[in-house]
């Protein structure tokens, strides 16, 4: 799987407060979930965010609690990826889950910049910055964590092994 973007970057230990504010934990609403997706973090990211666009934040992205509306908001926000060094162990798999595409890694999150054009290729973790030409690696996800991905989530996977 394939997909390019315009970076939207945030500085390391980025909370699930900051993903999703608690004050918006009253509905689980994909759409409700994506007006207010970072805005704790960037007050104008819910309005320029773009569907296919990507974040690249710092280490421990999405530490805090383990609430499933942060990655879910995410996505609905038409967040392609997100690139970190590191993510925290909860909103990994909650990211997995939803099929969230999310990558590991130090050098692309250190030397993309906001506003980059930023080509994954999920399927091997390729991460080439279209603006400077720089190729980075991410470990790829396993053969059945992509398998999730490409089905837009672990219900779905599930529901189509059955089939």
């Amino acid at each position: 799987m394939k997909f390019a973007g315009r970076v939207h970057k945030f500085g390391a230990d980025v909370d699930t407060d900051a993903i999703i504010p608690a004050r918006y934990l009253n509905t689980s609403d994909p759409a409700e979930l994506a007006k207010h997706c970072m805005e704790d973090a960037d007050a104008e990211f819910p309005g320029k965010v773009n569907t296919g666009d990507i974040i690249v934040a710092g280490k421990n992205f999405g530490c805090g609690s383990s609430r499933e509306h942060a990655p879910l908001a995410i996505k609905a926000a038409g967040v392609s990826c997100v690139i970190a060094p590191s993510f925290a162990r909860i909103f990994y798999r909650n990211a997995i889950n939803i099929g969230l595409p999310i990558l590991e890694c130090d050098a692309a999150a250190e030397a993309v910049d906001a506003g980059d054009e930023v080509e994954v290729n999920l399927d091997n973790g390729e991460i080439k910055n279209l603006k400077s030409g720089q190729v980075y690696q991410a470990v790829p996800f396993p053969e059945f964590m992509q398998g999730i991905m490409n089905e837009g989530g672990l219900i779905n996977y599930i529901k189509n092994k059955k089939n």
